[in-house]
């Protein structure tokens, strides 16, 4: 392999998130009023002049003074204890209302946006109803069932508000569902609950920050409004109730109306300035990242073009009568000369389309694959290469379902397997390495977090003994500084050290098979010459079984020992490379050959458009006045 190496990108020390917040005036402001106000919830006893219930009805309407230092109310109460007292309460309600809602919606959102299905439709129409119920109306038949408790009608507005947490969290995961980084996770054997864990949430997490925030102040309004119109109980201090006394006793004593009004605005902005500084702080270290679509059957990558569902055989990838499937002419080298690992027979994949049938993108492939051996799978964009891959890996893009066929792994049938057995063999003896490295990297984890977390799961490792391994892997796939690489995020490396981290990642678990999906399409030449170095040094020590998916005849001359051409969904030729480059027996195989520009006559020199300046410049005209 060669020795060149990328230099490592100087990284900037990293910034607490706490550290981060605490220099930002619009968080440190609005944190010191809510945790007043929380202190003065759960010290209330403490903190408060006069107990709870005290009044005095000789001192009542009395305006501010020594003794009572924001005045007394109707009965001769201490506003300020009041105030103190109605904390505990009114707060109290608020966290009610905030964890009915945030249980109810964050929860059915993300079961909802990331499994889809008939849970999804069903939770859709359920929380569309929510919406749609008149919210005083259904307040009132609740306080005329149960009577004015403050603590069911919170838990009403609770699940009233849900559908603010539901739609946000749908949202966002359906956004973050089609990321190739999922897909990299799951071909990883991480399993769903962990991908939710590490990688769904700390997407979802800035949103359901705001939005937690902007319910909590929506809370602690709509707790002080409901008290304020006497829809909740009267014996219960409140700050919603020190309003309404506040507004009854409005021309009498109207700073019995300002103190109440006073903290429940500060709480409400408190909050929502808090949120959008808690969002600035958690959205860092997430750039923005292309997103990934299951493709369209009718302009699919590497599938079918056509969306024919009968299997018919083109004219043109008909084989012609000297045949052209499987070539054994010549036995495979050395090196292929294994057991049997991998074996597709007759694989058909399609993509479901509402009202217009199955579009087929594969159409009976069969393909052999021994230990050891690398094996291309090549052809044009379209052809249906990256399909059979993701069929055979079992990670079809929404839509798509293997229709026919076998993909038999070590003696085990992949198709209709269950998911437990393929997360046990993808990652631990299946491994991926996709086309487009920085897409398939979690933009909001570490490198080091993503190479050491499939150790942990397949190999049972603990923190310290997959760092390690992880540092020996990145030094192993030619990082010049693997510590710094470990620490740093996917935005912070070049594009060549991210595909050797894919492939670090992919060899981790020592797998039997390497699926490769264009593994050097995104890279300039001296980067592709050296991944292909190190997929080469790889499979040597290793002895791995190598799938590699491209479109370039060079790499496959370079690096396989046995080659497939596909077009329009179907194996069109099969056999030793050196025997398919020399006599290909297809005449589609003969075109692309003959579209590889290596050993075609150099272009001429372009003729030049401006003439070339003579020898001696002519001397100016000179300069004449006058008539002649």
């Amino acid at each position: 392999m060669s020795d060149t190496t990328e230099p490592a990108p100087r990284l900037p020390a990293p910034v607490a998130p706490l550290r981060r917040l605490l220099r930002n005036p619009l968080a440190v402001g609005p944190g010191l009023v809510l945790a007043a106000a929380l202190l003065a919830a759960v010290f209330a006893p403490l903190l408060a002049p006069y107990p709870q219930g005290s009044a005095d009805i000789a001192q009542a309407l009395r305006g501010p003074s020594g003794a009572h230092l924001l005045g007394t109310d109707a009965i001769g109460g201490d506003v300020l204890s009041h105030l103190i007292h109605a904390a505990r309460t009114s707060l109290a309600g608020a966290a009610l209302t905030l964890a009915v809602a945030a249980v109810l919606g964050i929860t059915t959102g993300l079961v909802a946006g990331y499994f889809r299905g008939w849970f999804d439709t069903v939770a859709d129409w359920a929380f569309s109803l929510v919406m749609a119920l008149p919210g005083m109306i259904v307040l009132l038949a609740v306080r005329a069932v149960i009577g004015p408790d403050m603590w069911w009608t919170m838990a009403v507005i609770g699940i009233l508000a849900s559908p603010a947490f539901y739609r946000v969290v749908r949202s966002s995961v359906l956004a973050v569902r089609a990321e190739l980084y999922l897909d990299a996770a799951r071909v990883a054997g991480l399993g769903d609950a962990r991908i939710v864990r590490r990688h769904v949430l700390a997407v979802i997490r800035p949103p359901v920050v705001v939005q937690t925030a902007m319910v909590a102040a929506a809370a602690v309004a709509l707790q002080a409004g409901l008290e304020f119109v006497g829809l909740g109980n009267p014996n219960v201090t409140t700050w919603g109730r020190m309003l309404n006394d506040g507004f009854v006793n409005l021309y009498t004593a109207p700073q019995l109306l300002l103190w109440p009004t006073l903290v429940v605005g500060l709480v409400c902005a408190a909050f929502a300035l808090l949120a959008n500084a808690l969002r600035d702080v958690l959205a860092v270290g997430r750039p923005g990242t292309g997103g990934s679509t299951a493709p369209d059957p009718d302009t699919s990558t590497d599938g079918s073009t056509d969306g024919s569902t009968d299997g018919s055989t083109d004219v043109a990838d008909a084989a012609p009568s000297g045949g052209a499937g499987p070539r054994t002419d010549e036995p495979p080298t050395a090196g292929a000369a294994g057991t049997e690992l991998l074996t597709v027979s007759g694989l058909r994949v399609g993509y479901d389309r509402p009202g217009r049938g199955t579009a087929e993108v594969v159409r009976g492939v069969d393909l052999r694959l021994r230990r050891g051996e690398v094996h291309g799978l090549v052809g044009e964009s379209g052809s249906g290469k990256t399909q059979t891959a993701f069929a055979v890996l079992g990670v079809l893009p929404e839509g798509g379902r293997a229709l026919a066929g076998s993909v038999l792994f070590d003696g085990t049938e992949l198709l209709g397997a269950d998911e437990r057995t393929l997360t046990g063999l993808r990652g631990r003896r299946i491994a991926y390495v996709p086309q487009e490295p920085m897409a398939n990297l979690d933009p909001s984890c570490t490198v080091g977090a993503q190479l050491a977390e499939p150790l942990r799961i397949h190999l049972g490792l603990s923190r310290r003994q997959a760092r390690e391994q992880a540092l020996a892997l990145l030094e192993r796939v030619g990082i010049a500084d693997p510590r710094r690489t470990f620490a740093a995020h996917p935005h912070q490396i070049s594009g060549g050290m991210a595909q050797r981290v894919l492939i670090a990642g992919a060899i981790s678990c020592d797998p039997d098979l390497l699926i490769a999906d264009e593994p050097t399409t995104a890279l300039d030449v001296t980067v592709q010459a050296e991944i292909l170095d190190l997929l080469r040094d790889l499979r040597a020590e290793r002895q791995l079984a190598v799938l590699l998916v491209t479109h370039d005849l060079g790499v496959v001359a370079d690096i396989c020992e046995t080659v497939s051409v596909m077009r329009h969904g179907r194996v069109l030729e099969t056999g030793p490379v050196h025997s398919v480059f020399r006599d290909p027996a297809h005449p589609y195989t003969r075109a692309l050959l003959a579209a590889v520009l290596d050993d075609g006559p150099a272009r001429p020199a372009l003729e030049p458009r401006i003439p070339a300046p003579t020898a001696e410049p002519r001397a100016a005209a000179p300069k004449t006045g006058g008539a002649r």
